[in-house]
């Protein structure tokens, strides 16, 4: 499995054998994001981040090469017969997890407090699950969790900052080999497959506080949306 998901060299057809496995072994829902499209580079003082712009016709599109746009997310699916369609017609197209219901969470935070983050959960032994990596970002797939739930684990922190953004039914991340607009989506910590063939999700609960802490220690990103 870390043979196709991991780091490695792309193949024309990587990004559709990605999406079959998570679609067809996983039960994970998946669409094919609009793609990035190559475009000047701005410089890091202009930018903040090198990035692409977006296939789409927001010419100010936040997300570039990383969102659903035709289809749409509700178009997500397991049925190996329409990822398999759309990776053949898109074989470029972005791989997108739509989160949520019966699907995996996520939770999502700026990359230097991701690092962060998970070096406490390796000192304290708290097991995480797939960690995604992005260029700006770390994304932690979660075993689902409903709003209550959320709201409920929110409640009892003093302060969340809005760095740390939650990933549940209606939302999407992308999955590797990606490539977006801000650049290679790779997996931090691949999967791990146990014995029922899916992989294992931790519980929101056990992760948020450390996630807390950790994004409280970088600069915060405000509501600007990036991956």
């Amino acid at each position: 499995m870390r043979e196709i998901l991991g780091r490695r060299r792309m193949t024309r057809w990587a990004l559709r054998d990605a999406a079959l496995v998570c679609a067809t072994r996983w039960g994970w829902p998946v669409l094919p994001g609009v793609a990035p499209r190559e475009s000047r580079r701005l410089t890091a003082r202009q930018s903040g981040q090198p990035r692409g712009r977006c296939s789409c016709p927001r010419p100010d599109c936040a997300v570039p090469g990383a969102h659903p746009f035709d289809p749409g997310l509700l178009a997500a699916t397991t049925d190996a017969r329409m990822v398999r369609w759309w990776w053949t017609s898109r074989p470029g197209a972005p791989l997108l997890l739509a989160t949520g219901d019966r699907a995996p969470c996520a939770l999502s935070l700026p990359a230097a407090a991701g690092e962060r983050a998970l070096a406490e959960f390796d000192r304290l032994g708290v097991r995480t699950g797939p960690v995604i990596a992005t260029p700006t970002r770390f994304v932690l797939l979660v075993a689902p969790y409903d709003l209550e739930e959320l709201g409920e684990l929110l409640y009892a922190q003093d302060w969340v900052p809005s760095s740390l953004r939650f990933h549940g039914e209606g939302g999407y991340v992308p999955l590797p080999p990606s490539r977006t607009g801000a650049g290679q989506v790779d997996w931090e910590r691949p999967p791990s497959v146990g014995d029922g063939g899916t992989p294992w999700l931790p519980r929101m609960e056990s992760l948020v506080d450390v996630l807390v802490r950790a994004s409280a220690q970088v600069p915060d990103t405000g509501s600007r949306l990036a991956y």
